[in-house]
């Protein structure tokens, strides 16, 4: 059980859920109905199903990364970062692969369920689309790494990375609360693209000169590390400022800004990634900004129902 659960990276897992968290909660402050109290546009179950898809999306593309790399020999003695289940020898590639059918068939089932609930019999199309999307995810997140033509050894895992963890996970899960796309929730859904595609580029970072050896043409690879640097920066001070601009547009008031703690620690990483001479020491970095990601969608998300505040708590009271 413990070499499964690190095989799960329970450090990379938090930042799949701010997404998700940030949707959510943006359907909960912008009931999309004047008759609709907040908690009639919200919805429990399909908060919670949500959260599951996204756990399960996440530990299957760790699963599926751990196995594709160890089985290409991607992870070897020259890899910096901790050692992978498959290249320690603690999981057999057979078991690893036991593992990632039954994830991904598991993943599906919230998925269903998910669905299920946002739709039940009232919109087919919807419902279609968003299984077609789901089934979608899940063969993205296995075909990272694992596979002959895997799109992570290509460049293209920062691309997956800021749509499904991103945008979809963001706008997505929003949709199936209010059944319309709201165009100002781009902007903190870019965001967390951004934040959790530079989770993904300092790992990258970290192994760039592994990933290389091995043929695993990552951007950072295909660019260098200075200008990986310089694409570092772009995304942290992107999404600082995507979500800034929000605040404006959706006319925070100036209790509302608390969210803008969160840009210490993200300007103290910025400075140690600029500092940085040496890849391992990268390493530390990874789990600071997965965090400072999750705390910057509870912080925002808790600056939006802010606003909402007496309306929400009445709706949950039984009142109008």
């Amino acid at each position: 059980m413990k070499h499964w659960i690190e095989a799960a990276r329970l450090r990379t897992l938090p930042l799949s859920v701010s997404g998700i968290i940030v949707g959510s909660m943006y359907a909960l402050a912008h009931p999309t109905d004047e008759i609709l109290t907040p908690t009639e546009v919200f919805n429990w179950r399909l908060f919670g199903f949500a959260i599951l898809t996204t756990l399960g999306l996440q530990i299957l593309s760790n699963f599926a990364n751990d196995y594709g790399d160890g089985m290409k020999g991607t992870d070897n003695e020259d890899r910096i970062g901790p050692k992978r289940a498959i290249q320690s020898g603690v999981i057999t590639p057979a078991a690893m692969k036991r593992a990632i059918i039954i994830t991904s068939f598991l993943t599906l089932l919230s998925a269903m369920a998910l669905i299920y609930y946002a739709f039940r019999d009232t919109n087919l199309f919807y419902s279609l689309f968003y299984l077609v999307l789901g089934i979608l995810a899940i063969l993205s997140a296995i075909r990272y790494t694992v596979g002959n033509t895997a799109y992570g050894y290509r460049g293209y895992g920062d691309l997956f990375v800021f749509v499904f963890f991103g945008l979809v996970s963001t706008l997505g899960v929003n949709f199936l609360y209010s059944k319309q796309l709201d165009f100002e929730l781009i902007l903190p859904a870019m965001a967390i693209g951004f934040l959790s595609v530079g989770v993904l580029n300092l790992n990258n970072m970290r192994d760039e000169a592994s990933d290389k050896k091995s043929g695993k043409n990552t951007i950072v690879v295909k660019i260098g590390g200075a200008k990986a640097k310089k694409y570092h920066y772009f995304l942290i001070v992107g999404a600082m400022v995507l979500t800034l601009v929000f605040a404006i547009i959706s006319e925070f008031k100036f209790d509302q800004y608390l969210f803008l703690l969160v840009y210490i620690p993200l300007t103290k990483h910025l400075i140690t990634v600029y500092k940085n001479k040496e890849p391992k020491a990268l390493d530390p970095e990874l789990k600071k900004l997965a965090l400072s990601t999750v705390a910057l969608s509870v912080l925002l998300s808790l600056c939006m129902i802010y606003f909402f505040s007496d309306i929400i708590v009445n709706a949950f009271l039984g009142g109008r």
